[in-house]
């Protein structure tokens, strides 16, 4: 059977170190562990309203959205995949708050990023992509 395909973003947030933004999951999947910003694109949603909505609701932060970096597909539970398309945003307002479903959010920078506990293939993902923490 085809698993059901579940549309989310995610963002890479950039402060002016090049430390990256990143949060904990507060909830499956990935509970404690750290990630981008991101989730589901609602009904009615285009990518870059999901970004700021969900960054704005994981991290209190305003972010004007930028170009895609890439999609990564991850399997989930129940039959689902996860297509995930992460996009380049750039803070413009608010302040940095954990909320909704992450636990706690910081920018990091690279020591901070390799030792820090994250999502599957994350960190591997952002050194294809060349967007590692500066």
């Amino acid at each position: 059977m085809e698993p059901e395909r579940v549309d989310c973003v995610g963002a890479l947030v950039y402060d002016e170190q090049r430390r990256l933004l990143v949060v904990r999951r507060a909830n499956e999947p990935g509970r404690g562990l750290w990630s981008l910003p991101g989730g589901r694109v609602e009904p009615g949603e285009d990518d870059p309203a999901a970004v700021a909505r969900e960054v704005a609701e994981e991290t209190g932060l305003e972010v004007v959205v930028g170009d895609l970096v890439g999609e990564v597909e991850r399997e989930g539970p129940r039959n689902r995949l996860y297509v995930i398309r992460d996009y380049q945003a750039q803070a413009v307002g608010g302040s940095l708050t954990a909320g909704d479903d992450a636990s706690d959010a910081r920018f990091v920078s690279r020591e901070e990023f390799e030792n820090l506990p994250t999502t599957t293939l994350l960190a591997s993902t952002l050194a294809q992509w060349n967007a590692l923490p500066g």
